[in-house]
């Protein structure tokens, strides 16, 4: 193929690169509804850029007629082909741009906000502790855009939260998972001058209320357990925001009520600078995991990975006691 025939076909590769990770993960989750919220868009314009894919590829990709959707035998053949553009694609630009040294030597790891931020640094250090020196770019996103970073091969591996009561892709043996730490997402409080909270979620009047974007995985773990104990009525929204950290802050300025996650107001719930407001019952456990690709095997991930699997006498959680060994899930 000529040179300006390969560059053409780049250029299409990187201007559909979202038809591409569309196509992926409506391959993993088999429904279009999930595979939407994954990716953060209308169902009605998934589907119009899925068709848009096909389009563009000439042959049908998606068995519509089955529950759940299934992929034809072009889309099998092609869910390969996809896979491997976009891994080419993200990697030379990276190269280009100078951000990889050597592919072998940095391992790429996508992290939900609050994991980048409560747990990555600790945990990293563990596993230098263990491993030796290890080279890492954390590249914090959105839960929706860490599982489209892995589906897609944009990173080799993925941190992020785990709930029973809301699975991301630890029902889906493609994605293996290795649970790192548990902790639980929690409704918190600042103080007065003596020390008790200033909101409640027995009161009969409304209360503030601080939440997460409703298309945010934490969000749509705070809304179930809202619906769960009929909380509604009870809370008066103020703003809203996908990460925890604006969360935590408001509520340490005394603006409402936030669920966030144990670990991360541990240093302001230790200070009594902010109080947990209910019993379990308002709360849903959480689980911190560690996801990779089945078929990936880059060379430092995979050391990470056995690492994790092999920890009987430690763990690599930070700040835990010793917990035996580490479950894997997939």
């Amino acid at each position: 193929m000529c040179l300006c025939l390969i560059h053409a076909s780049l250029q299409v590769l990187a201007v559909e690169m979202n038809w591409l990770e569309d196509f992926l993960t409506l391959a993993v989750t088999r429904n279009f509804s999930r595979a939407a919220t994954l990716r953060n868009v209308t169902q009605p314009a998934f589907s119009r850029r899925i068709r848009n894919l096909e389009y563009w590829v000439g042959a049908t990709l998606i068995d519509r007629s089955l529950f759940p959707v299934g992929l034809t035998p072009a889309g099998e053949s092609f869910q390969r082909t996809a896979q491997d553009a976009l891994s080419v694609l993200r990697v030379g630009r990276d190269e280009a741009l100078g951000f990889v040294p050597k592919i072998e030597e940095v391992v790429s790891i996508s992290a939900s906000h609050t994991l980048a931020v409560s747990f990555f640094v600790d945990w990293h250090e563990q596993l230098q502790n263990r491993l030796g020196n290890l080279k890492a770019r954390i590249v914090p996103d959105h839960v929706a855009g860490c599982v489209d970073a892995l589906i897609s091969g944009n990173c080799d591996l993925m941190l992020a939260y785990n709930s029973p009561l809301l699975p991301t892709l630890t029902d889906i043996v493609r994605y293996p998972s290795i649970v790192l730490g548990s902790e639980r997402l929690v409704p918190v409080s600042a103080v007065d001058d003596a020390g008790r909270a200033l909101y409640s979620l027995d009161s009969d009047t409304p209360q503030p209320y601080l939440c997460y974007s409703s298309d945010s995985y934490l969000g749509r773990l705070t809304a179930l357990i809202i619906g769960r104990q009929n909380l509604a009525a009870r809370l008066n929204f103020r703003y809203e925001c996908s990460m925890s950290d604006v969360l935590k802050r408001g509520a340490l300025a005394g603006s409402g009520i936030a669920w966030v996650p144990e670990r991360a107001v541990r240093d302001e719930l230790a200070a009594g600078r902010l109080v947990i407001i209910s019993d379990d019952s308002h709360t849903a456990p959480l689980d911190i995991c560690l996801f990779r690709h089945a078929e990936h095997d880059q060379r430092v991930a995979e050391r990470i990975w056995q690492a994790c699997l092999t920890a009987e006498d430690e763990t690599l959680e930070p700040d835990q006691p010793p917990a035996g060994g580490v479950p894997e899930k997939g």
